[in-house]
Parts: structure tokens; C-alpha cells; sequence
């Protein structure tokens, strides 16, 4: 059975282990540094919670790439690389579950706004070293707001999925490192993650 064609050009470029750990080299030489905002958007003047008007913010072409690692332990990692888990195919569809979630963000998340999605990647590659999981989201808009929420949502799914359908096997299974990798558009500076 042919397994999923990674494509690691929007997300990474390596994947090591050091000391027992795992480091993800992104793919771009730049490295920017994002300049953050000093007050919560969400949050009124009183503390409670509001939607951020993006009206009159102009449209821009957008991207965003999250990535996560789940790790399975060496059972359940053969069991995935064999594709012998009962439920079906891991990879297959964990990758679905990502692009299904990040379509369903704004009903997810109380204050993320819906935005036009016009191209969605989940990736998944396996790490024999640490037993894992490397699972990356990358997603493409063209509106007044990002595509962070999706991408970290489309990775979370994705990683939860992988739980979800390896629990039966281990229950030692281990979530990790849910990030936002980088972020470019808009009016705020873009933003690659340091490694």
C-alpha cells in the first residue's frame, strides 16, 4: 500500500534527535523576528471577551504553518509504519482530520473569524529515531485576517487523531510541541520561528 507523499518545502527541511529529543530545522535561511502587540485584541476595555473587528482591514494574501509531534512509543510506531492499526490507515487519516478541522476553526474557536480557505496541506513523517510522528500544516488565505488558528487546529487535529486511533496499542502516547512555525501577510510583520 502506497503511504502519504511528504512534502516538507513549507515546514522543514531535517528532522534530528539530540539527547534523546527531536529538532525541526525549518526550511527557510531567514529568520525573522515577530514584534508582538502589548494589549490582548480580545479584551475590551472592561476584560470581557470580543471578536476583533477586521472590516477595515485590507485583504492580503496569507499563510500560516503550524507543526506538532505525537509520540507513539515503539509498538505503536511499527504498528503505523506497518499500517496494522485495526482502525484503519494512521497517516491517511489523521491528514484528513487536519484538513477537515481547519476548515471547521471558526466553530471551534469562539472568537476566530471565518475566512476563505484556498489551499490546505497536512503532512505527516514518521521519525524512526524517536518513534514519532512529525505533522505539519501549512494554509493559504487571501483575507483581512491570518490562518494561524487553522493551521495550529489543522495540526491538533491531525496529532489527536493519531491518538485516537493508536490508544488501543498505548496509552503512553505523548503530544508534543504544537507550534506556530511561521506566518507571513497582513499588517503585522511576518514571523519565522527561531530553532
Amino acid at each position: 500500500m502506497k503511504r502519504l507523499s511528504v512534502q516538507v518545502s513549507r515546514c522543514f527541511s531535517t528532522w534530528k534527535t539530540n539527547d534523546g529529543g527531536v529538532i525541526l530545522k525549518t526550511s527557510e535561511s531567514t529568520q525573522i523576528e515577530s514584534v508582538g502587540s502589548d494589549k490582548l485584541t480580545h479584551v475590551d476595555s472592561d476584560g470581557r471577551a470580543k471578536m476583533v473587528d477586521v472590516g477595515r482591514k485590507p485583504e492580503s494574501r496569507r499563510n500560516a504553518v503550524a507543526s506538532g509531534i505525537v509520540i507513539l512509543g515503539a509498538q505503536a510506531f511499527r504498528l503505523v509504519k506497518e499500517n496494522k492499526i485495526k482502525k484503519g490507515d494512521v497517516l491517511v487519516i489523521a491528514q484528513l482530520a487536519g484538513i477537515m478541522a481547519a476548515k471547521a476553526t471558526a466553530t471551534l474557536i469562539p472568537l476566530c473569524h471565518n475566512i476563505p480557505i484556498f489551499n490546505i496541506q497536512v503532512d505527516l513523517q514518521l521519525d524512526e529515531e524517536s518513534y514519532a510522528v512529525h505533522i505539519c500544516a501549512s494554509v493559504d488565505t487571501i483575507g483581512r485576517t491570518g490562518a494561524e488558528m487553522e493551521s495550529l487546529t489543522a495540526v491538533t487535529a491531525a496529532a489527536l487523531t493519531v491518538y485516537d486511533m493508536c490508544k488501543a496499542v498505548s496509552r503512553d502516547i505523548v503530544i508534543s510541541d504544537i507550534k506556530l512555525m511561521r506566518k507571513s501577510g497582513g499588517k503585522s510583520e511576518d514571523f519565522i520561528r527561531k530553532i
